[in-house]
């Protein structure tokens, strides 16, 4: 089945760079290009899209307002951000993006991205044709402020959990962005969650729940109601009293990450220990 892509994007030069970048994708099929959202909204109103490859700064309505309006229609397809600016990654996966690229766009995150659309979009003709109602009105461009509860609302909702390539933090009133590899632990202190790095420790706005289940399990291990830990990131296992264990974290501080009596049996399974 072909993933019919609709490229979105005000500049004409980052159109071609992903038109060019796309084209020898043999399951890919580029079936229109639009400069803003107005055109984007009046293309899929008249065509299936599998994908679209979403710029964030665009004249009038920009790009996380369109995916915020396409993830209300009945059937969406997939939205993947491609951006030269890292601070919108949480806004981006607030509106259940696919994936969040940077550009310029390397080859192999586009490919991973895909991958992801293949994995999640089901095949059309699974599917009975149906008429599209019509999208809801733009309205005039204007910032739109969404509360905090119904994006925690929105995430709730969704149907399907999507891995998390990049978490997103706030520091001094900025937006940072860490990737997966890069956290040693993730911890709660009463209803603020954390994320624990080398050298900062910061708050982000996801639950630990949604954090455990969209990042790798293989990878991040509930060791306690209050704590995620990266098990590539743990230096020693000792015993503490009644079955609990405590971690010993390589970070600058050898942090210390207690373990429950029943988590510990399941890590000590996965260590082979």
């Amino acid at each position: 089945m072909k993933i019919k892509a609709l490229i979105v994007d005000d500049e004409s030069p980052a159109r071609k760079e992903l038109r060019y970048l796309l084209k020898p994708i043999e399951d890919v099929l580029i079936v229109g290009e639009a400069e803003n959202a107005l055109e984007a909204m009046e293309l899929i109103e008249n065509v299936d899209y599998s994908v679209i490859f979403l710029d964030i700064n665009m004249p009038g309505l920009n790009g996380i307002e369109l995916a915020r309006k396409l993830s209300n229609s009945p059937d969406p397809p997939a939205v993947i951000f491609t951006t030269a600016h890292e601070e919108f990654a949480f806004d981006a996966f607030s509106v259940h993006a696919y994936d969040y690229l940077l550009k310029p766009v390397h080859p192999k995150r586009l490919d991973e991205a895909l991958n992801t659309v293949r994995k999640r979009l089901k095949p059309v003709s699974q599917a009975p044709k149906v008429s599209k109602p019509p999208l809801p009105p733009i309205p005039s461009p204007s910032p739109t402020v969404i509360p905090d509860s119904k994006v925690e609302s929105d995430k709730d909702d969704a149907t399907e959990v999507r891995p998390l390539e990049v978490i997103a933090a706030e520091n001094n009133g900025k937006t940072i962005l860490i990737r997966p590899e890069e956290i040693i632990y993730i911890s709660t202190d009463k209803d603020n969650v954390y994320v624990k790095t080398e050298g900062e420790f910061l708050l982000t706005r996801y639950t630990l729940r949604e954090l455990e289940s969209r990042l790798d399990q293989k990878t991040f291990f509930r060791t306690h109601r209050c704590y995620l830990v990266n098990i590539k990131k743990m230096r020693e296992l000792i015993p503490y009293f009644n079955g609990t264990y405590t971690v010993v974290v390589q970070d600058k501080e050898k942090s210390e990450v207690p373990v429950s009596r029943t988590q510990a049996r399941k890590l000590k399974d996965i260590l082979g220990i």
